[in-house]
């Protein structure tokens, strides 16, 4: 087992830079509809990427894997293409994975595998409680590719405090499990560079390999390209991919129900503990 990698970029250079120190799959995101209303007040990043993104990323991209974010299942309206339209057009473009977001019920996906007819790789985003609350019927709709549950807007919709909080509490536990019943690749959330983030990154990372989980999505905790260099994002993504390796190694060489990652369970809980304090929550 191995983590696959996915960056978040709309610049060619930045893509080239993320394949080259070996990130997976390099990830568009189109999706708008309903974002910044949700996540209104939140540390988040609503990332206005275009079509044209995609086709110019497409170029670039060649060992990594082009992941598209589209829209929830929507309608034709005046301004915009509905979602037949919108997931044509990524998959002509390119895409290899074409991601869901936001659904809330079995048919939404339906509808979502039925628009993309087994022409590129299909990703569900889970980030709903109703989602979750169906998600036996979910699994048994054939041409699910792959999963990943977004801890953000599923804290949201959970009415948590902290995003990392359905991790400790034993929520994604419970998914993971199911999902893992069908045989389904799965991921969650995103990971910082190791001893960064409110959590330290390394309990991530651990907590992913105990859980079977095979996919995360570097944050803007790990790179800020906005706020770099090219030779700086370089630099950062050699160096603390490297380090994420040498960590999974080390993982790899524990059985999952080892004391090794039961006593990171409890350390990771502990962490989550003192963020949800700090904020005047609690387990």
């Amino acid at each position: 087992m191995a983590l696959n990698f996915m960056y978040i970029t709309n610049d060619p250079l930045v893509a080239q830079i993320a394949q080259d120190s070996g990130v997976d799959r390099i990830f568009v995101d189109l999706e708008y509809i309903g974002k910044t209303a949700r996540q209104a007040g939140k540390d988040t990043v609503i990332s206005k990427h275009t079509l044209e993104d995609v086709k110019a990323i497409r170029k670039v991209v060649s060992s990594s894997k082009l992941l598209v974010r589209v829209n929830p299942i929507h309608e034709k309206a005046e301004e915009d293409m509905g979602s037949q339209d919108e997931i044509n057009a990524v998959i002509e473009a390119g895409a290899d994975i074409v991601m869901l977001p936001y659904f809330k019920t079995a048919k939404e996906v339906e509808t979502f595998l039925s628009f993309v007819n087994g022409r590129a790789k299909t990703m569900l985003l889970l980030e709903t409680k109703e989602a979750v609350d169906v998600l036996d019927e979910i699994l048994m709709l054939p041409g699910i590719g792959e999963i990943h549950i977004g801890l953000n807007d599923l804290s949201l919709s959970l009415h948590k405090t902290f995003l990392f909080e359905t991790l400790a509490d034993g929520y994604v536990e419970n998914i993971c499990r199911k999902i893992k019943e069908h045989k389904i690749p799965f991921g969650f959330g995103g990971i910082a560079r190791l001893d960064y983030g409110n959590v330290p990154a390394q309990l991530i990372v651990k907590e992913h390999y105990r859980l079977g989980s095979t996919r995360a999505i570097l944050s803007r905790a790990f790179c800020n390209a906005k706020n770099e260099s090219y030779d700086s994002i370089r630099t950062i993504f050699e160096k603390e991919l490297k380090k994420i390796k040498e960590l999974e190694q080390e993982c790899a060489s524990y059985d999952t129900n080892s004391a090794y990652f039961l006593e990171n369970k409890e350390e990771l809980r502990k962490a989550i503990q003192g963020v949800l304090q700090k904020m005047g929550g609690s387990l």
